[in-house]
């Protein structure tokens, strides 16, 4: 039995013992994140790992590795299995300190949540769940695919206390919702395990803060709301996902969600209550509805569009008339999967790019070595390769782009991120067609989620990813978090949230455009 350790994690420090598997399965089981698009089936190649003592522990290199530009002593995790009893010392190439956005909207509702203080109780929807012992608060979770962020906030003032933001630990499962889909479907566990891994880590933070403020802060939550898309908010509440990754790839349950705190194993007040925010359909989840909400382009009569911009791309347009939604997978190129040198808002990613007499200059998060380049990094680079006529307009390049000696950007990469724009920018046009209305007629356009706040808008404009108005274009931060906070805090806005899902219609162009493959490919060239 070999007992393995993961320096770089404080968790991974005294190392597990373990008798056989992959590196890829023993970091599961303590909770170490190494990312693994595919996974853990050896298509990605992005689970790289260091060897650093123990090698000798270890299966020889396999025929999937050495498809791969492996270094010295580097394995793929999900390849690297135990064969020996030697201590094995391991360095994840992917870790590092994530960038993620929890900023959001300034919240202009009336606070009235479900949770009062009556007569020394807490009581909730008029029962009482506990005495009262000084504050009340609630949690406010977004369950990105890539990310997960949580704030508590106090129930009484709608004062923000805390925020918690950090990669979904989700992800070792796969990077995306259809990798995480079928990892339930292979395994018989699957939806369990999914399930305990984002609860816990929840958890786990929550005793963080508990311990920072010196107090049991969480034992006084007494409601929770939770946003994600449809398979992130579903694989939280334990509820099968398998429909999702099949045709008509529509969710079992759309309802709202009301479970009690115990069930769910959440460590925050037993009796509290945890409420789902409602889907709107297929792959359009809670997080979409939470950015109607915060936005309230329900109220307006002028028609607005809403673009968020993750591992699932959401448009949505509408006004207090009708709402109109798409979805695709757009942001998993621009999020590091698929690309060589494409890493996520780990601390190292390049975020910037630009061209100046063939000179390169370039920043990264934490202003640290080079590791990759991000997305915003991405959209800049295919910019000033359009704009300096090193790429073509029609997306072509001579040879590999080298930003450093190690990083680069290669013809297939190119075709990755032009095919993942196409589908998003085909979504705006075919949902303002079939709307009725021209981009001239559109009131804002706004930006949701970490991508969209961060990118550079021009850039981004052009190279056909965003619609070209720039003087339309709003970034509203996290708008899942914000209209998750929202609904926590209103009955009313949780009321119209429920409302408003059963009439927002969720629309998919493939399957209504005959030739529709011929329409995305159109809009991958400049």
């Amino acid at each position: 039995m070999a007992r393995i350790f993961f320096p770089q994690f404080r968790r991974g420090k005294e190392g597990i013992k373990i008798s056989k598997g992959t590196i890829l399965e023993a970091a599961r089981k303590i909770g170490v994140e190494i990312i693994s698009e595919c996974g853990g089936r050896g298509q990605c190649g992005k689970c790289i790992i260091r060897i650093e003592k123990g090698k000798e522990s270890l299966n020889p290199p396999t025929e999937i590795e050495k498809r791969f530009n492996l270094g010295e002593n580097e394995r793929l995790a999900c390849q690297a299995e135990i064969t020996g009893n030697k201590d094995i010392y391991v360095f994840i190439r992917s870790a590092g300190k994530f960038s993620i956005l929890s900023d959001t909207l300034e919240d202009k509702v009336n606070i009235n949540p479900f949770v009062i203080k009556k007569e020394g109780k807490v009581v909730l929807n008029g029962e009482i769940i506990d005495e009262e012992r000084g504050k009340i608060y609630g949690l406010a979770i977004d369950v990105g695919t890539t990310t997960l962020v949580f704030q508590i906030v106090d129930l009484e003032t709608g004062e923000r206390i805390t925020t918690f933001a950090e990669k979904n630990p989700q992800a070792s499962y796969g990077d995306d919702v259809i990798s995480r889909i079928d990892y339930t479907m292979r395994e018989k566990e699957g939806l369990k395990e999914l399930q305990r891994v984002i609860i816990n880590r929840i958890n786990k933070a929550l005793k963080e803060i508990n311990i920072k403020k010196g107090e049991e802060i969480s034992n006084k939550i007494y409601e929770v709301v939770v946003v994600g898309n449809s398979t992130m908010r579903n694989i939280f509440f334990g509820i099968n996902v398998s429909s999702l990754g099949v045709i008509p790839f529509e969710p079992q349950n759309k309802e709202p969600i009301n479970q009690r705190a115990s069930y769910l194993n959440l460590k925050v007040n037993p009796q509290a209550n945890v409420y789902g925010v409602p889907l709107i359909g297929g792959h359009a989840g809670a997080d979409a509805l939470a950015d109607i909400i915060v936005t309230e382009i329900y109220k307006q009569k002028k028609v607005s569009m809403i673009i968020d911009i993750g591992t699932n791309g959401e448009v949505i347009i509408g006004n207090k008339d009708k709402i109109f939604t798409a979805s695709c997978a757009a942001g998993g190129a621009y999020e590091g999967a698929t690309v060589t040198s494409g890493v996520g808002a780990i601390e190292g990613a390049i975020t910037n790019v630009k061209i100046t007499d063939g000179k390169i200059n370039y920043k990264t998060i934490g202003n640290k070595s080079p590791v990759g380049i991000c997305g915003s990094g991405l959209i800049d680079l295919l910019a000033e390769l359009l704009k300096n006529k090193i790429m073509s307009k029609t997306a072509k390049i001579k040879e590999n782009f080298h930003i450093t000696d190690s990083i680069s950007i290669s013809q297939q990469d190119i075709y990755e991120l032009i095919t993942a724009k196409a589908g998003l920018r085909l979504d705006q046009d075919l949902l303002m067609k079939y709307y009725g209305v021209t981009l001239e007629e559109i009131d804002k356009i706004y930006l949701s989620g970490a991508f969209g706040n961060f990118i550079n808008v021009n850039n981004a404009i052009l190279i056909g990813l965003l619609p070209p108005a720039r003087e339309k274009i709003v970034k509203i931060g996290n708008g899942a978090l914000a209209g998750a906070r929202q609904i926590l805090i209103s009955q009313e806005k949780r009321k119209e949230a429920q409302e408003i899902a059963k009439k927002i219609q969720h629309i998919k162009p493939n399957e209504r455009e005959k030739n529709f493959a011929y329409l995305v490919a159109e809009k991958m060239y400049f």
